[in-house]
Order: structure tokens, then sequence, then C-alpha cells
């Protein structure tokens, strides 16, 4: 069931967020630098979410942090609510992705650094996998250019996944909300996010309920492909 588009217009999106060592380990293997507690745990539901989006030829935005010590989240001295310990620094293990939603080097991918002063329509429409590099929380003013990204795919339904749900996953539901076109759904899987503790959840999950997002579970996405297939 291969995506169908015209002029770039996606019927459906997936939205990968943030789903980096530094956030997703920490084990014998790789202790991450702002390890979310439970993590691992929806390792599979990930993994899953990827495979479907290969199988069926969904393109795949996903953002990344990609900070230096300057950047303005960072801190050494850090209140876990503006500012966080060091973590996603460039080119370190710590902002690479876990292997269940690595985009694979074999695939076409296409990367938006924060940095970069333009995009390529031309990549953006021919590569499946789209990396963006963000230098914030926000997505959309952590990079500048994903906005442009998100009125060029033009998706009739974005499904979103990944950590923190209550910082960057936060961030990116409420941000394609605000942008969204009438027809646009905007879907959470609700077993494929997990929350930094000590920040609000409830409340964030019923705010994008109230602005209109749908929660759906990992077992349930096949079937809005389906419902977007025409």
């Amino acid at each position: 069931m291969a995506d169908k588009y015209v002029d770039g217009h996606q019927r459906v999106v997936f939205w990968n967020v943030d789903t980096q060592y530094d956030f997703m380990r920490d084990d014998e293997s790789f202790r991450g630098a702002l390890a979310i507690p439970g993590a691992k745990d929806i390792e599979g539901n990930l993994e899953a979410l990827t495979l479907l989006a290969k199988d069926t030829s969904r393109k795949v935005v996903n953002t990344a942090d990609w900070h230096t010590l300057n950047s303005e989240e960072i801190s050494d001295n850090p209140d876990f609510v503006n500012t966080f310990p060091p973590h996603c620094i460039m080119y370190t293990k710590g902002a690479e992705y876990i292997p269940a939603t690595a985009p694979k080097h074999s695939e076409i991918i296409y990367e938006i650094d924060w940095r970069d002063k333009e995009i390529s329509e031309t990549e953006l429409f021919k590569r499946r996998n789209i990396i963006l590099y963000k230098d914030k929380f926000d997505i959309f003013a952590g990079n500048k250019h994903t906005g442009k990204v998100l009125e060029l795919l033009n998706p009739d339904a974005v499904v979103v996944y990944g950590v923190a749900t209550n910082v960057c996953v936060d961030y990116a539901v409420r941000g394609l909300l605000e942008r969204r076109k009438d027809r646009t759904d905007i879907y959470v899987v609700q077993d494929a996010i997990k929350e930094l503790p000590n920040l609000p959840l409830e409340e964030t999950i019923s705010g994008w309920w109230n602005a209109g997002a749908k929660m759906v579970s990992t077992d349930k996405v096949y079937q809005v492909l389906n419902r977007h297939r025409m």
C-alpha cells in the first residue's frame, strides 16, 4: 500500500521525534546523558512504526536535537525545565538515532541542518527519510525550515511518536496542530511515546486532545493508513 501523492502532496507522513541515544538508552551498552526512564520499553513499538513506514513507502520526518555546548538549553547548572545538562551534542554517539528508528544509510536520506541557509524541494520529494536537526526543544523554532517542509509535504495526516512526551513531542504536536489545514489529522501514537518525570503529563495530553489531536495505538496505525488512502 504505497503512498500516492501529486506535486508532493502526501497522504500520511510519519513524524519521529528525537529517538536518540542520549534520551533512549541507559544500560551497559550506553549511558544516555538525559535518559528517559522506561524509554527502552517503547523500542519495540518504535521499530514496528519504522518498518510500517518503510513497507508502505511513507515519508518519515525524523527530528533530532543537534546541539553545541553554547546552545541556549544546555547548562552546567540546569533547572530541568528550560535548561538541561549537555546532551545530543553534534557528531557524538548520544546524538545518533537508536537502531529501532535510525534511517538506513542504504536508503535515501535528506538531512536538513538548522544552520542550512535553504532547502532543496527536489531532494525533499525524492527522499523518503528526512532528518531535521534542531537546536531548541521546539522543532519549528529550532529549525527554521520545518514550517516549509510541512507546507511542501502538505499531508492529510501526520503520525507522531518519540520522546519526550512532555517536552519535544509536546512542541511537535502543538506546532503541527497550529499549522494544520482543515483536512489534516494529527495522530499521536500513545504507546510509542515516553515522558520525563516531574513535568506535567496529563495536562499535556489533554491539551492535545482539546486542540484536535487523535490518540492511537501502534497496532491501529495501519487503520490510519487505510483511512487516508483515497
